[in-house]
């Protein structure tokens, strides 16, 4: 812990300039701050802390822009844009207070997820353009609005956050001409420095919408010049997958002349956001797994928001569905009709847009590409800024029970759900609420039921499922759980089991969403591989719990130790490549996570 004044830092990595290796949690690390947690002590509230060294600020123009970053922002206040606490400085550096948004930025989601669902962009530009619109009614132009800007809370609510190149104008109809602002979003008019204002924002949010709807910014190109050409002479090309609403607020937002594009006003009225399902929140799985906005579902939801209700038992969803089989439950699967009349988009309905390897060929290139980079090194120290909070898994396998020489295997994640891959290749997976089950066939198509209501043909599998979670919960011992979610909703989905399989050296386990996990017996070390995002989690003998980057290491290097398991987890990943769908060797029936006691059903 170190302390400045009634302000102490939580667990991360050490800041050279504040003289301590003790520090706690580091968020992020930007071109001119890092950003911790900061426990307050006399109130025992956390709060985001970033922190600027002042051997940054020299010139002049870097301590008037550090003010006027601060004058700005804590002029603010507004449900969508991220609360500014407090300031203050030492001889060191200054420290600026904000509220902490622990699910990060929807740039880490877009990684994850590559592209979002209509739904989810509706919901996110709705929060988006009210945030602006009140910052424009102040005469605050943002000015570097991007993925990386856009907070989410622990509600996933948006808070628009880093003022770093904001400015106010001092009168109506004033142009700045600064040049600023993150390459993929900088409108044409402040790179041809004719003058720009509040359009500005509008620009990067029709790139905000592009990005989220079709995986990619408008203007992306390999080289800087190359795009910053493509913005001047607005070339872009929307795929005809995005629906003609979303179109044609893109085309709206990302209009050449400024005075033609589209107002955050103007964006709030718009038919994409008007006549299109907006869910009234969503829910934590979203980060890395698509939420299910089947039409059944949405039709019950839009019902019941004109009754000022959002909720409904999923009892009632299952009386109310197509009968599917089983057949009590409500299938995934439904028209592309219904999804058209419903303006959920072409992916709202869909389990996932992830390959159906579960992006194993990409974990292979990354983890071969690393290997032969030999970065073991020896009594290396991985530097901090070689670690990525922002890339920690936001689900992984904390505890699991063999039982496959009867039933199959279960398994509990970080955020408490339980799943169970049984022996015939089918699912079954419950919610933290210990309410909601899905249940998922060997070909894929999911069903949804709760624990009251089910079908019968699932009457076995329901009751394993129900002993596998209690034997987990009484006999074994979690993993560490930072940044485990407990906040389920209807509209969830989890990530299942897909594969797995034990050596003699460990069980390996890989998920839907992507991440590979290596279990390791001897020591209890751990590694969670995130394809994705390009990170690697090592958990060692003493539980310690440390994300990295792949290129920080190829960087940076790293310890023989780590390094063997990561060569290792190139090994699994080969076997897994090989295996199907569901590999399984050198079993050991009836053996469970650092317990031996059979599970009696």
């Amino acid at each position: 812990m170190v302390r400045f004044g009634t302000w102490v830092t939580k667990d991360c990595g050490a800041l050279i300039s504040l003289k301590s290796p003790h520090l706690k949690r580091s968020l992020l690390q930007g071109g001119f701050a890092r950003c911790y947690e900061l426990l307050d002590v006399d109130t025992n509230q956390v709060y985001a802390g970033k922190i600027v060294s002042k051997s940054q600020l020299v010139k002049a123009s870097q301590k008037e822009k550090m003010s006027q970053e601060i004058a700005i922002h804590r002029s603010l206040k507004h449900k969508n844009v991220v609360d500014f606490h407090h300031f203050f400085e030492d001889s060191d550096n200054v420290y600026i207070i904000l509220e902490l948004c622990r699910r990060r930025s929807l740039m880490e989601m877009h990684k994850r997820r590559k592209t979002l669902s209509e739904p989810e962009v509706r919901y996110f530009v709705k929060q988006i353009a009210e945030g602006c619109l009140y910052l424009h009614k102040r005469k605050v132009i943002h000015r570097d609005l991007k993925l990386g800007n856009l907070f989410l809370n622990d509600r996933m609510e948006l808070k628009v956050g880093d003022f770093g190149l904001a400015t106010l104008l001092d009168y109506d109809g004033e142009r700045k001409r600064t040049l600023c602002g993150t390459p993929n979003y900088i409108a044409p008019e402040v790179l041809t420095k004719k003058g720009h204002s509040y359009e500005v924002d509008s620009w990067s949010l029709g790139c905000i919408i592009f990005t989220l709807l079709v995986g990619k910014p408008p203007f992306e190109t390999s080289n800087i010049t190359d795009t910053y050409n493509r913005i001047k002479r607005n070339e872009y090309h929307i795929p005809s997958r995005v629906d003609p609403a979303a179109r044609s607020l893109i085309n709206n937002l990302l209009h050449a002349e400024p005075s033609r594009r589209y107002s955050m006003e103007d964006v709030l009225k718009d038919k994409f956001l008007t006549r299109g399902f907006i869910p009234s929140k969503l829910p934590t799985s979203c980060l890395t797994m698509a939420p299910r906005f089947e039409p059944t579902n949405i039709s019950i939801m839009i019902q019941s928001q004109h009754q000022n209700s959002f909720r409904k038992p999923l009892s009632e969803l299952n009386h109310e569905s197509k009968p599917a089989l089983p057949p009590a439950g409500t299938a995934l699967k439904t028209t592309e009709q219904q999804v058209a009349d419903l303006n959920l988009g072409d992916q709202g309905h869909l389990p996932s847009n992830a390959p159906p390897d579960a992006y194993l060929s990409d974990l292979h290139k990354l983890l071969q590409s690393l290997v032969l980079a030999k970065p073991c090194k020896k009594n290396v120290i991985l530097q901090d800024e070689a670690e990525d909070p922002a890339a920690v898994p936001i689900y992984w396998i904390s505890k699991w029970v063999d039982y496959t020489d009867k039933y199959g295997i279960g398994y509990q994640l970080s955020d408490n759900s339980v799943g169970v891959l049984f022996n015939d290749l089918s699912r079954l997976v419950m919610l933290p609420d210990n309410l909601t089950v899905h249940y998922i066939e060997r070909d894929g198509t999911e069903h949804y039921y709760t624990t009251e209501n089910y079908a019968s043909a699932l009457i076995k599998k329901v009751t394993l499922l129900t002993y596998f979670n209690n034997y987990m919960n009484e006999h074994l011992l979690k993993a560490t759980d930072k940044m485990s979610s407990r906040e389920t909703d209807e509209i969830s989905r989890m990530p299942y089991l897909k594969a797995w399989f034990r050596t003699r050296s460990a069980i390996v386990f890989h998920l839907t969403n992507g991440i590979l996990q290596v279990n390791f017996f001897q020591d209890h070390t751990k590694l969670i591989i995130c394809p994705l995002m390009e990170a690697v989690t090592y958990i060692d003998e003493k539980r310690d719990f440390r994300t990295y980057r792949l290129k920080s290491i190829e960087k940076f290097g790293c310890t023989p130790e780590l390094f063997s398991r990561l060569q290792y987890a190139l090994t699994m990943v080969e076997r897994l490549q090989k295996g199907g769908l569901a590999a399984k060797s050198n079993m050991m029936p009836g053996t469970a996570h650092e317990d031996h006691r059979a599970l009696q059903v």
